[in-house]
């Protein structure tokens, strides 16, 4: 018996020792890390080839096999994983629109990832229109010269 209690009293300690090194990591200041690329180039290399791989995939009628679904998912995680390297510190604009315009990216891309993940067209498709807006709300914002803010695209 006594065996079992020391057992049971080293799990605890080890997992409250787990415990409070995981809570001091989490409040640990964020590492600043050197951006590789600008903004303009997430969004020539990355933004825009991935948003457009998966409108094709849509309009084409959705992905017909297990390389055009792996080609969604990889454009998917891209987009996510884009709209936070979009937050981060010396890239963020401002903390208002330019944030928020950046977790539309984020949760469309999730969102396609989810659909893709699944093999769902029909949740795929019903993304089209949230993966431009996800492009076009920035744009008329940070970008009037290639989309003007009274509609229309130069």
């Amino acid at each position: 018996m006594k065996r079992v209690w020391i057992g049971v009293i080293s799990a605890i300690a080890l997992v409250g020792g787990f415990s409070i090194r995981t809570i001091a990591f989490a409040q640990a200041p964020p590492e600043t890390f050197p951006h590789v690329a600008t903004v303009r180039q997430l969004m020539l290399d990355l933004i825009h080839p991935s948003s457009n791989d998966i409108l094709l995939a849509i309009f084409r009628g959705g992905p017909k096999d297990e390389k055009e679904w792996a080609a969604v998912r990889r454009s998917a995680v891209t987009l996510a994983e884009s709209g936070n390297l979009l937050m981060m510190e010396g890239r963020a604009r401002d903390q208002g629109d330019w944030m928020k315009d950046a977790k539309l990216l984020v949760d469309v891309g999730n969102s396609a990832y989810k659909a893709a993940q699944a093999k769902n067209s029909d949740a795929l498709a019903a993304l089209a229109g949230a993966v431009d807006a996800s492009c076009t709300t920035c744009h008329k914002q940070y970008r009037p010269n290639v989309f003007p803010k009274d509609g229309g695209s130069r």
